[in-house]
């Protein structure tokens, strides 16, 4: 299991601030003087009053619409941001969230923001320099607060943008039933009321703290004692290790997205740690909204990771992407307020409904359809296979092909007491998408499928599925699914991933034990949706192995409470991965012709 993901993951609080403080450059002409109204007291329904800042244009004559932020990161993060769009029209408010910064309260992640939200909107909209309509702007956190707003349905909200947005459990802080070391690195990072910018980005600290769990095989819900920060809630978190109730309630309802009526435009990226939520939103809204809300929703889909998505960049992670990637988010997100509550025209760049990029030699463009569904023309099917039950590594791997034939099934073994894989997570990684240190360091609890060499380069974009069938010996275990590009040269690249909790194999919020020895069919279709376009003479190559990482929660196989589970409970898994008629593994890609 590769641990770059959550190496990604790891960065994106800190590098949310870095974006924030980085302001694109606008061709719009605008005035240059701002004029600030400090320690802004916004009051809530119970009385705690949150803090703001209010940038306006300087000499504001009539009143304006108001855009507003509120973060847990500190509202003056948002500074560069703030002052960008005072400059161009508009009152901005970056908010400090409850229990945050100089706000009252006490900060309870996710829980306190829908009503909080609300309350900020109608107050907002009742200044004398607010002309009734008021907008949000953020990601990550900040984009989850906008859907936690929106669900409330505040009257005078006109129009969000949320980037990048958290799912309270779908994927932070845990993905599909597995739970993230890095949680205990944001929740100290959120302690308190001050930042606590230098102890987030003490890498050093946190490897060693998540390599003593890790090490001494101790229970994850012991890391918040090990870190030494008692303080947060993540013991209250520990008590919802699935997708139930606690976690839903935190999005909107399939009543409360029929009732959204405002115009939304959703920003992610291919690399977005964050982007299983951030889909998550647009296909319920797609699903349950009005026809109204559907047709005034947009989306786009970058290249970028997490913070690319405010301020994107041409590499990350390796990865080198055209000039046409770089879109000035400043400029498009004033073009989309002006659009919604200036009466202006609608941006140029929304040519349909749906924007993505297409990534790869040969591409490098921004392509459009009328909505998700539509991107693919062809959903092509390749079946796992394997030569007398041989595909453990790299160089003696399975074969993906045309059809399903009958041969004998692939057996790995996971021991949950092997820590051989913490010496390739102590590595640093200066181009992770393109690192083979994981896959070529299986450590025997995986298998490995190539494709043969496309005959001309290919457009795949879209959702890759994938589902196995597997029987083992254990009442559960955690899995990875990874699917990269092999280029002509040898070389790799990843494109998308997918994790699944054995136990979590049909419902995300109601586990059910494994039964050893059945061969079932397991599903993964939380992938990464991605666009690239694959090279003639590229391959494919997909791997499928048990997590065993320090940054992850370690599944000891027992079929327990994983997050109580230590070493004393380690069961080693033997697994066997079937592909015949009866048993079809298959890997489904979307084609674009």
């Amino acid at each position: 299991m590769k641990s770059r993901f959550i190496q990604l993951l790891a960065l994106l609080v800190c590098l949310s601030l870095c974006a924030a403080s980085q302001t694109n450059t606008s061709a719009s002409s605008a005035p240059v003087s701002v004029d600030l109204i400090w320690g802004f007291k916004i009051p809530l329904r119970d009385h705690v009053r949150l803090n703001g800042t209010v940038y306006k244009p300087a000499g504001q004559k009539e009143p304006l619409p108001v855009i507003f932020t509120m973060t847990p990161y500190i509202a003056d993060g948002s500074h560069p941001r703030a002052y960008y769009f005072a400059q161009h029209g508009y009152v901005f408010v970056t908010v400090d969230v409850r229990g945050r910064g100089n706000s009252e309260g006490t900060f309870d992640p996710f829980a306190q923001e829908a009503q909080d939200g609300h309350d900020i909107v109608e107050f907002l909209a009742k200044q004398p320099w607010c002309n009734g309509k008021v907008a949000m702007w953020g990601g990550s956190y900040v984009g989850y607060d906008q859907w936690a707003t929106v669900k409330e349905l505040p009257p005078h909200l006109a129009t969000v943008v949320p980037v990048a947005s958290v799912r309270p459990g779908i994927d932070f802080p845990f993905h599909r039933g597995i739970w993230y070391s890095y949680d205990m690195e944001w929740l100290t990072f959120t302690s308190g009321v001050t930042p606590n910018n230098s102890l987030f980005g003490e890498s050093k600290l946190w490897m060693q703290k998540f390599l003593e769990m890790y090490q001494d095989h101790r229970p994850f819900n012991t890391l918040d004692q090990i870190v030494g920060n008692g303080s947060t809630v993540f013991q209250k978190w520990m008590k919802h290790p699935n997708f139930d109730s606690f976690w839903q309630d935190m999005a909107p309802s399939r009543e409360q997205y029929a009732k959204i009526n405002v115009p939304i435009l959703t920003i992610t990226g291919h690399n977005d740690g964050d982007q299983t939520g951030a889909l998550s939103y647009y296909r319920e809204i797609m699903k349950y909204g009005n026809a109204e809300a559907k047709a005034k929703h947009y989306l786009i889909i970058g290249p970028w990771d997490h913070p690319g998505t405010r301020t994107p960049r041409k590499e990350i992670g390796g990865l080198v992407f055209g000039d046409a990637s770089l879109l000035d988010m400043n400029d498009l997100h004033r073009q989309w307020y002006d659009w919604t509550m200036k009466s202006g025209p609608k941006p140029d760049f929304l040519k349909k409904r749906v924007a993505y990029y297409v990534m790869g030699p040969g591409a490098e463009n921004w392509k459009y359809a009328d909505d998700l569904e539509s991107v693919a023309t062809e959903h092509r099917k390749l079946y796992l296979t394997s030569h007398d039950g041989i595909a453990n590594d790299v160089f003696h791997s399975g074969a993906l092909a045309a059809q399903a034939v009958r041969t004998a099934p692939d057996k790995f073994v996971y021991d949950p007491l092997d820590v051989r894989p913490a010496e390739l997570d102590k590595e640093e990684y200066s181009k992770p998408f393109l690192d083979e240190r994981y896959v070529l360091n299986l450590f025997g609890k995986g298998v490995v499928y190539h494709s043969d060499p496309f005959t001309e380069a290919t457009e795949i974009s879209g959702d890759i599925k994938f589902s196995a069938w597997i029987a083992m010996d254990v009442p559960d275990t955690d899995f990875s699914a990874t699917l990269y590009e092999v280029l002509p040269d040898g070389s790799s690249v990843e494109l998308t991933s997918d994790l699944l909790r054995a136990r979590y194999r049909e419902s995300l919020n109601k586990a059910k034990p494994v039964t050893p020895g059945e061969i079932t069919r397991y599903d993964f279709d939380g992938f990464r949706w991605f666009s690239r376009r694959i090279s003639k003479g590229s391959r494919l190559r997909l791997v499928l192995d048990c997590v065993n990482t320090m940054y992850y929660e370690k599944n000891y196989n027992s079929g327990g409470a994983v997050e109580s589970e230590s070493g004393k409970d380690a069961r080693t898994a033997h697994v066997a991965l079937y592909h015949d008629p009866e048993h079809p593994s298959v890997l489904e890609i979307p084609v674009v012709k």
